[in-house]
């Protein structure tokens, strides 16, 4: 598989070049240092997966990862850093990226990029720890499949994942997967805040999750498994 690297902390992306580069199924094509490289040399090389970090001066990777997702839906890409923060989660799996990783242990990056080529989602580290609950796999299609067979409806995910709560809860999910706080869904589904609330405390106990982050990482896995 030919690998793009892309960090602003050039030791990190040359140490990451270093040890993927022992593997043989693996072939480090380029190196680059912040999200505009990432969307020039992504361009230029046309890697089966890119490997980013999210943090980078002059751009940052969620947003270079979009434009690329705009111009490649089937671009494989892989966040990997020191950030666990919801909102880069939630949005990094709501664009379609194939894997989140925590930079801790970087021996598994290898097997993590395999499991990507292969088809699947992969989230480890913390992120995993907070979507364990949720036992769900990642997409299966490959590089050149079509931005529509990513997911199912939201008629599939209402009928199969989320097929425990009530209509009115999936709207709750739904708003949340958005990024709304009860303020906003509240009005967005005309209920009070309150009853938002009380939803999302029987949508938590339904689905066996802890906390509106993992409800938003279940609906976008949910989707990307279909």
């Amino acid at each position: 598989m030919r690998v793009l690297i892309v960090d602003d902390d050039a030791l990190v992306a040359q140490s990451l070049s270093t040890i993927l580069s022992v593997e043989d199924d693996v072939d480090v094509v380029g190196l680059g240092g912040s999200g505009p490289e990432a969307i020039e040399r992504y361009r230029e090389l046309a890697p089966d997966v890119l490997l980013m970090d999210i943090q980078m001066p002059g751009g940052d990777g969620l947003s270079a990862a979009e434009r690329i997702l705009a111009e490649d839906a089937g671009a494989r890409i892989v966040f990997l850093t020191t950030f666990s923060d919801d909102e880069y989660i939630v949005r990094a799996l709501k664009m379609g990226s194939r894997g989140y990783l925590i930079k801790q242990d970087v021996a598994q990056v290898a097997p993590a990029l395999r499991s990507v080529m292969a088809g699947v989602c992969v989230l480890e580290g913390e992120v995993l720890g907070r979507s364990a609950t949720m036992g769900l796999g990642g997409p299966t299609g490959g590089r050149g499949q079509a931005e529509e067979d990513r997911g199912p409806s939201a008629k599939d995910l209402r009928s199969t994942a989320f097929a425990a709560l009530t209509d009115r809860e999936y709207e709750v999910v739904e708003a949340v997967a958005e990024g709304l706080d009860n303020a906003e869904a509240a009005t967005r589904l005309f209920m009070s805040e309150g009853t938002v609330r009380n939803h999302i405390s029987a949508i938590l106990a339904k689905l066996g999750l802890r906390n509106r982050t993992q409800v938003a990482v279940m609906y976008y896995r949910s989707a990307q498994a279909g």
